[in-house]
């Protein structure tokens, strides 16, 4: 009987320790498109740097599909641009930017048929975009700085990996694109009309999570954030090896992945702290004039107060 109630004792102490104890965290799912800025993720995992068992990559063939993924939670994060982001924030998504992977310089672009020159060829013609929200921004501020409007041109709704081969059939006359669709449309004769140099700091990529993976997944969130800084470490080190291998994946030599990246700028971990935290965050302030853009553009319909989607915890925390 004594043997029975000290059971009973023991039992009625750990009761409350088991209350205490956080559940094992799952592992983190995040989705990216086929996209040079998201390759360094790729690396991180193939040189062991990212255990899958902790931050699972997902990869969509389009950036429609991961925003679609994560819309129905069948992912925890993603690789998103700052304008697509301002779209699922205003739908009360909750995403939380943890990291600024690249600003695009260059990398996207609009191409038309050969021997077009400028927007205005475009002007009646078919012009190849994807349904998500960057390929309407990137058009809209093309057709802007030309003096045309979105009724000059009559766009068709097509992913980015169905891009090249519309426009090898004579499907549609022009497409705006990124790496690797943008070589391949440039091996089949295309010309660029339009990049991201002519507005700069306007296309930023991020990776963003779900608000509620902050608490329930730090360490998950962490690892990610590490690997992705050890792949970038490696980039600097071994250009080459790094480029050789993240080039396999997008069906490019090293020498065409290094020659890509020209177009963007990587954030250092340093540059990453300026733009998501502080007193002025940097991103908050570019963000309020691309959200300004996208309203005037009818591409947003409604402001969001940029600082809630900004979590620079994670970075500060992380170690150097």
């Amino acid at each position: 009987m004594r043997k029975h109630w000290a059971a009973l004792a023991c039992v009625a102490l750990l009761l409350p320790l088991a209350g205490c104890v956080r559940e094992p965290e799952s592992a983190l799912r995040i989705g990216t498109n086929v996209w040079i800025g998201s390759e360094p993720l790729y690396l991180a995992r193939e040189l062991g740097h990212l255990d899958p068992d902790i931050v699972q990559l997902v990869e969509y063939p389009s950036a429609s599909e991961v925003l679609r993924a994560f819309r129905n939670e069948a992912i925890d994060g993603m690789v998103i641009s700052l304008d697509e982001l301002f779209g699922l924030a205003v739908d009360g998504l909750q995403p939380r930017i943890i990291l600024v992977v690249d600003v695009s310089h260059g990398a996207d672009v609009v191409v038309g048929r050969p021997g077009m020159r400028s927007m205005t060829d475009l002007k009646g013609k078919p012009v190849a975009v994807e349904s998500g929200a960057l390929g309407a921004y990137v058009l809209s501020r093309a057709l802007a700085l030309n003096g045309m409007r979105a009724s000059d041109v009559n766009v068709v709704h097509l992913e980015s990996n169905e891009q090249p081969s519309a426009f090898v059939k004579g499907q549609v006359d022009g497409a705006v694109t990124f790496d690797p669709y943008r070589t391949q449309l440039l091996r089949a004769g295309a010309t660029t009309l339009f990049d991201s140099t002519q507005i700069p700091g306007e296309i930023v990529d991020l990776v963003a999570v779900r608000a509620t993976v902050l608490e329930k997944q730090p360490n998950a969130v962490q690892a990610l954030l590490t690997g992705w800084f050890s792949a970038l470490d490696y980039l600097k080190r071994e250009p080459r090896d790094a480029a050789h291998r993240m080039g396999i994946r997008q069906q490019t030599t090293g020498e065409q992945f290094l020659d890509a990246l020209k177009g963007l700028h990587i954030p250092s971990r340093e540059e990453n702290l300026r733009m998501l935290g502080g007193p002025t965050p940097e991103l908050a302030v570019s963000g309020r004039r691309l959200m300004a853009l996208m309203q005037e553009e009818k591409l947003l319909r409604a402001p969001i107060e940029i600082n809630e989607v900004l979590a620079p915890g994670p970075l500060a925390s992380s170690p150097p």
